[in-house]
């Protein structure tokens, strides 16, 4: 009786991620703060608004690619944690770690830097246009958005969940209020902005590679799905269906975002604003100028959010391997909150705030995301050599995988001429755990160290209950 007890309160991930739900997950994840981001990134290292649109639409293509090979690992590899999981199964523990150190370290807090200063700098646009808001109340409110976040994971799963339904929808307006008055435009002839479209007076091509981060930054979200691998329903059909038609879906309306806003704005127009939509807002349509700024801060609050549930998935799931320590892998046994791992962001992604600004961020911790997904792609090449015998329920074509991996290589090689001071720091910062992973986690820890180890965590755990039932009782 005692062990079918046992058996009947093990925690497990069930299946109930359907299609049109895997659909949304990918939308919501791919359509968010990017958008109202990157364009500038992308103009400005391109260096012409025709080059600068055949980036989009090749980072869009590049998207489908990887999003293709994920599906593809995610029906070989049916365990929930994204990227650290693939590297681990496909190229061994010790890539695997170097991920999750440079994901704790760049990419989780850098992105979620990036978002809460894109947040700060819609929220408060309203308010003190046309002049630009002042960096310190900037900085301020983007601290006050990502707080606001790390609590509600922090407290609840399902306000958590029920919040970023109610801002999908949000971002979906927000898209439609620029895609629609853009297009009306254009076609009533407003094309002047199209004129000497590839003009090579600025063309730049020294910095594409950070025009490509820029832009796959905008469409980073179609790896979502292989973060809940275990709860797709029919993972071999829905996986593949789901990222097809959302990164179609993306790429569409993308395209016809960068038209609508080059329609209204001029190159120069896009390169001096420091919130895109707002002088979209500005120029096409006097009453949607503080509508607009504030369903963008929106967007980017959801996408930070979504960002937060990733990465602690992301420990959780590397605690259970056993390459990250056992507290990150708790969660709470009535709100089903990964406490540990979401407030493991807290201090970094405050300093980087603090300190640093939205461009230089992408550039810091894309080399280190983009050069893991590399690797993963690079993974399944290698996993197909090594396991011809496998099942393969979906297979994409060879060249699809060798293509994205070179591209992605090549771009995080050329990236160190085209920023060299951050990008070389993402460089040292994923090489700084090397040591870490040869003296602690290769070498079996000390049992006594594990006892003393595991014993503050459960101290910690009760600390934090007594904490809780005490802030319920006043």
């Amino acid at each position: 009786m005692g062990k079918a007890k046992e058996e009947e309160e093990v925690v497990f991930l069930r299946k109930k991620i359907t299609l049109v739900r895997a659909f949304s997950l990918l939308i919501g994840t791919m359509v968010g703060s990017g958008i109202f981001i990157s364009p500038k990134g992308v103009l400005k290292n391109s260096g012409n608004v025709g080059v600068s649109l055949i980036v989009w639409f090749a980072c869009g293509i590049l998207s489908m690619f990887g999003a293709l090979c994920y599906a593809e690992l995610g029906t070989r590899i049916t365990k929930s944690g994204g990227h650290y999981i693939y590297i681990l199964e496909t190229l061994g523990p010790l890539p695997s770690f170097l991920y999750l150190w440079a994901e704790y370290f760049a990419i989780g807090p850098a992105n979620s830097a990036v978002l809460s200063l894109a947040f700060g700098n819609y929220i408060l646009e309203p308010f003190f246009a046309p002049c630009a808001a002042p960096l310190p109340a900037v900085k301020l409110a983007a601290l006050l958005g990502y707080y606001i976040v790390l609590i509600l994971n922090s407290w609840s799963v399902s306000w958590s969940a029920r919040l970023q339904n109610v801002l999908s929808v949000i971002k979906l307006l927000a898209f439609v209020l620029i895609i629609v008055p853009g297009m009306m435009l254009l076609a009533q002839g407003h094309t002047e902005n199209f004129q000497d479209a590839f003009s090579s007076q600025l063309l730049t091509l020294d910095k594409m590679p950070l025009a490509f981060y820029a832009g796959m930054f905008a469409y980073s979200g179609w790896f979502q799905t292989s973060f809940v691998q275990e709860e797709l329903v029919r993972p071999e059909r829905n996986n593949p269906l789901a990222v097809i038609m959302s990164v179609v879906t993306v790429i569409v309306g993308y395209m016809l975002t960068n038209v609508s806003y080059y329609t209204v704005l001029t190159a120069e127009d896009v390169l001096a604003s420091q919130a895109v939509a707002v002088s979209f807002a500005q120029k096409a349509f006097q009453r949607l100028i503080s509508v607009i700024p504030i369903l963008v801060a929106l967007s980017c609050f959801g996408t930070m959010n979504g960002g937060i549930f990733a990465f602690s998935r992301t420990l959780f799931v590397a605690s259970r391997e056993g390459q990250w320590p056992p507290l990150f892998s708790m969660i709470h046994i009535r709100r089903h909150t990964p406490l540990p791992a979401v407030i493991l962001m807290f201090p970094l992604v405050t300093a980087m705030v603090c300190i640093g600004d939205i461009y230089h961020l992408l550039n810091f911790f894309s080399f280190s995301r983009w050069l893991f997904i590399g690797l993963a792609t690079l993974g399944l090449i290698i996993h197909r050599y090594r396991h011809p015998e496998l099942p393969r329920p979906f297979k994409v074509p060879l060249f699809i995988p060798v293509c994205f991996t070179i591209v992605c290589l090549f771009a995080v090689g050329m990236s160190f001429y085209s920023d060299p001071v951050y990008v070389s720091t993402g460089c040292a910062l994923v090489l700084s755990g090397f040591p870490v992973y040869f003296l602690v986690i290769s070498r079996p820890i000390p049992d006594c160290c594990r006892t003393t180890f595991h014993y503050l965590t459960l101290k910690l755990q009760v600390l934090l209950e007594v904490v809780r039932q005490e802030i319920k009782t006043y």
